[in-house]
């Protein structure tokens, strides 16, 4: 009996010590990273931690030169310039941003994990319950840059010559260089040391309008930047004149166009007098729309009312454009057409053939029952006949 007690005993320690031993002690698998920020910009830090069950994640900011003295962060904190974003699964993942970055943004944020549960416990240190991983942000005043204003290409703006410019009048340290870009991307062959600088576009097009900017790099500060928009009214570039489809197929017709800001797009069915615009709502007609890209696409194709033309239309802030495509739709018999046709002139000629015998001349056709030996015997007896005849009438 003794026995049997001290094995049931050492059954329920076993299930008691079983979420103990199972469990996990929350442990960062990524912490987040200090950076170097200009007023007006945004940063985001990043945090994930792993453990059983789950840690709960929370965040803590120090002011400057105040490290022990930490609050916590919530979602929609300071004028709701600050957002946190945490997911909880197999990992917790969270995503603390602030965005308009100002000077008092500057100091100590720190990722907290814990899954004891005793982390909320006021009496509990929370050194001992909880994990942390820090970061450093220092936020700069961003230096200043005068820039050209934006422009807008006109139809005659080809023959004037676009000058963009930029200068850095005041900046927190020494600048190494500056360089152009467009759209995001690097500009070749415009890095230069000055302080001025200069980006000419010769004989301006829809092509060249775009976002521009100025770039001035440091050499311990975050790079600093200006922009200057290029406008220009859409031009389609590119768009399928006409399209030949069979009915019960797909037709995809598409238009892209070059011009800044991108352009909103419309389609329109030109029926007759009044354009129909389209729209995702049939089922069949699917609009698919990306900056200076438009694709309409018609799924089984209807002979009796898919044919006709079709309007892609661009507009942005400037101005508007354009361009027509024609939608052809075949029958199902299309393919045998040639078929047909190649039929049809074999049937004629077979006509024109019998119809030709049958019209022959009944002395040009020779009697098969006839033979032609025969037929000579008679023609030489005639002629004897003949010279009798005349010898008689001496």
């Amino acid at each position: 009996m003794h026995r049997n007690a001290v094995m049931l005993a050492a059954v329920l320690l076993g299930n008691l010590m079983l979420p103990f031993i199972s469990a996990q002690n929350a442990g960062f698998v990524k912490s987040p990273l200090s950076e170097t920020k200009l007023t007006g910009d945004t940063f985001e830090l990043y945090c994930e931690v792993v453990g059983i069950p789950t840690p709960e994640i929370q965040w803590w900011y120090a002011e400057v030169n105040r490290a022990d003295s930490f609050k916590q962060l919530w979602d929609g904190a300071r004028k709701r310039r600050v957002s946190i974003n945490t997911a909880y699964g197999t990992n917790g993942v969270s995503v603390l941003g602030i965005t308009r970055l100002t000077l008092e943004d500057s100091g100590t944020y720190e990722c907290r994990a814990s899954n004891d549960p005793r982390r909320n416990d006021l009496r509990q240190n929370p050194a001992i319950t909880w994990i942390r991983a820090q970061a450093t942000i220092s936020v700069l005043q961003k230096p200043k840059i005068n820039a050209s204003d934006q422009t807008i290409l006109t139809a005659d703006a080809s023959s004037k010559q676009v000058i963009l410019q930029c200068n850095l009048t005041t900046a927190h340290t020494r600048h190494k260089e500056s360089f152009w870009m467009k759209n995001g991307q690097e500009i070749g062959n415009t890095r230069t040391e000055r302080k001025d600088t200069v980006y000419r576009i010769n004989k301006p097009r829809a092509n060249d309008s775009g976002e521009y900017m100025c770039v001035y790099t440091f050499d311990t500060a975050p790079n600093a930047n200006a922009t200057i928009e290029v406008k220009a009214k859409p031009d389609i570039i590119s768009h399928k004149r006409s399209e030949n489809k069979n009915e019960g197929e797909n037709a995809t017709l598409y238009c892209r166009s070059v011009g800044y800001p991108h352009p909103t797009w419309t389609w329109h069915k030109m029926d007759g007098t009044s354009p129909m615009e389209l729209d995702n709502s049939t089922g069949r007609i699917f609009i698919t729309n990306r900056d200076s890209y438009t694709e309409l696409n018609i799924l089984n194709l209807d002979i009796n009312t898919d044919p006709g033309i079709y309007e892609c239309n661009a507009t942005n802030a400037i101005g508007n454009t354009a361009e027509t495509t024609i939608l052809r739709v075949r029958s199902h018999l299309a393919p045998l057409w040639p078929f047909l046709g190649v039929l049809a002139e074999i049937i004629i000629l077979v006509v024109i053939i019998v119809v030709y015998e049958k019209r022959k001349r009944p002395d040009d056709i020779i009697d098969d029952d006839e033979p032609v030996g025969q037929m000579k015997t008679n023609s030489t007896n005639n002629h004897k006949d003949k010279n009798i005849r005349q010898r008689n009438t001496k």
